[in-house]
C-alpha cells in the first residue's frame, strides 16, 4: 500500500497549519487537509499571545510576522457597573513580543501557510473535507473525503479538526465534559473616530459585552445564557445595538453598514471539554479536537499552538527517521495535559463565579475585590499578564529542522 504522506493532518486552523509546518520542516512529507475554500472567516479568535509569538521568533518568522497588519496590546481592562478598571499587564514580560497582536485569525493563518509553503514536504488542500477515517488491522491507516476519495497516512494521522473533530463525532476518542453556563452571540458593530483600544469589555447586572477594534467596524461578543440564543435573537438587532450603546455609551455606533439584520448574528456555542484519551494507534488529536475550550482569555489558538510544537518536538524526528509512532503517542498527551486542566479550572471558575452570576441576573453593584486590587497595585497586574501571555509550561521547539528550503527561502533561524 503506497501513502500519499508520512503525515495527514485533518483542520487547517491554527493547529493543524502550525504542526503541517513543523512537520515539514523537519523533513517530513505532510498533507494537510481544509473543508473550506479559504480562511476568510469572521468571528474567530483573533489573539495572537507573547507564548505564540515566541515561537515564532524560534522560528525566524516574527519580524515578517510583524510586518502584517496587527494591534497591540499590552494592558487589560475591564468596565464593571460603570467604572473602569485595569486588571492585567504584559508589558513587563520577559519575551521577544511582551504584548497581544490583534490579528484576524484568515491573516495568521495565511500567515503560517505562506512559512510553510516554502517547504517542499508541506501540501495544503483546501476544499477537502473528511467525512471518515480509515482503519487498517489494528490502526488508523488513512482518511475518506466527502467525495469518496481516500487518502493513505504512511505514519500518522493528526486530527485538528476543532471542537466540532470528527473523532467526536465517530465517538472514536471518548470525552469528558466541563460545562458552560453561556453562549456567545458575534457580530458587526458600526465604528468611527480615531483608533481605540484593541479590546474592550463591560460588565453590568444581567450583561456582558466585549468589544474588539477591526478598525472600520467593532466585532462585538454578546454573552447569553447557555441555550437562549433563538429566544434572544428574536429581540432583533435594534434591541442588540441599544444593549451595547448601554455597555459603552461614550462609543458612537450610528451607521447601517453592519448588523442590518438577525442573519448578521453569529451564534457561538460555547464548549468546555476534554477528551479522556487524545490517541490510538495511527490517531492522534491536538488543538480544540482535544480539548474545547471556554473564549474566556483568547487563550484557545495560543494553547493549540502549544500541542503542535510538543507534537512536533516528540514526533518529528523519529517520524523523518522512519520509526514507529505509536509508542510515542501518550508521551503528547502527558505533556500537554496539565496546562490544559489548569487553564480549563481557570475558565471554569470564572464561568461559575462571575459570568454564570452576571447572566443570572445577580446584581453589580461594584467589581470584585480581586479586580479591585489589582486596579489598585499595578505589580498584582503583572500575575494575570504572565498566564494570559505565557501560560503554563510553554513549549520551545525542538523539532529537528531538515536544510531543504528552496533558493531564495528566508534563511533558518
Amino acid at each position: 500500500m503506497t501513502s500519499d504522506a508520512d503525515l495527514i493532518i485533518v483542520g487547517g486552523g491554527p493547529a493543524g497549519v502550525m504542526a503541517g509546518l513543523l512537520f515539514a520542516r523537519a523533513g517530513c512529507k505532510v498533507r494537510v487537509l481544509e473543508k473550506h475554500a479559504d480562511f476568510f472567516r469572521d468571528f474567530r479568535g483573533d489573539t495572537v499571545h507573547p507564548s505564540t509569538m515566541e515561537i515564532l521568533d524560534q522560528l525566524g518568522m516574527l519580524k515578517r510576522f510583524l510586518k502584517r497588519p496587527h494591534d497591540e496590546l499590552d494592558t487589560a481592562q475591564i468596565r464593571v457597573a460603570g467604572r473602569e478598571y485595569a486588571i492585567g499587564d504584559l508589558s513587563h514580560l520577559n519575551t521577544a513580543a511582551p504584548f497581544i497582536a490583534m490579528m484576524p485569525q484568515w491573516d495568521f493563518l495565511d500567515f503560517l501557510r505562506d512559512e510553510a509553503e516554502l517547504f517542499p514536504g508541506f501540501q495544503i488542500d483546501m476544499e477537502a473535507a473528511v467525512e471518515g477515517f480509515i482503519e487498517g488491522a489494528d490502526r488508523i491507516v488513512g482518511v475518506r473525503l466527502a467525495g469518496g476519495q481516500e487518502l493513505r497516512a504512511g505514519k500518522l494521522v493528526i486530527a485538528a479538526d476543532g471542537r466540532s473533530s470528527l473523532v467526536r463525532r465517530l465517538g472514536m476518542l471518548p470525552v469528558e465534559v466541563i460545562g458552560a453556563p453561556m453562549d456567545v452571540f458575534w457580530f458587526a458593530l458600526p465604528r468611527s473616530g480615531e483608533s481605540s483600544d484593541a479590546l474592550l469589555g463591560s460588565v453590568e447586572t444581567g450583561r456582558m459585552v466585549v468589544l474588539i477594534d477591526r478598525r472600520t467596524y467593532w466585532q462585538c461578543a454578546f454573552l447569553i445564557p447557555k441555550g437562549k440564543g433563538e429566544e434572544i435573537k428574536a429581540r432583533g438587532v435594534e434591541w442588540f445595538r441599544s444593549e451595547v450603546q448601554k455597555a459603552f455609551p461614550a462609543l458612537d455606533f450610528s451607521g447601517s453598514d453592519v448588523l442590518k439584520s438577525t442573519d448578521d448574528l453569529h451564534l457561538l456555542e460555547v464548549a468546555l471539554d476534554r477528551l479522556s484519551s487524545w490517541h490510538r494507534p495511527g490517531l492522534l488529536a491536538i488543538g480544540d479536537a482535544a480539548h474545547a475550550m471556554s473564549p474566556i482569555g483568547g487563550i484557545g489558538i495560543n494553547l493549540a499552538i502549544q500541542d503542535a510544537v510538543a507534537a512536533a518536538n516528540i514526533l518529528a524526528g523519529p517520524m523523518a527517521a522512519g520509526e514507529r509512532l505509536d509508542p510515542l503517542l501518550g508521551r503528547v498527551q502527558k505533556r500537554r495535559l496539565l496546562p490544559t486542566r489548569l487553564v480549563q479550572a481557570g475558565q471554569r471558575i470564572v464561568q461559575e463565579r462571575v459570568i454564570g452570576r452576571v447572566l443570572g441576573g445577580k446584581p453589580i453593584t461594584r467589581a470584585a475585590w480581586p479586580v479591585r486590587m489589582l486596579d489598585r497595585f499595578p505589580l498584582l497586574r503583572r500575575i494575570p499578564g504572565r498566564m494570559i501571555g505565557l501560560g503554563v509550561r510553554r513549549e520551545r521547539v525542538r523539532s529537528p529542522i531538515a536544510e531543504i528550503r528552496p533558493a531564495g527561502a528566508p534563511p533558518t533561524p
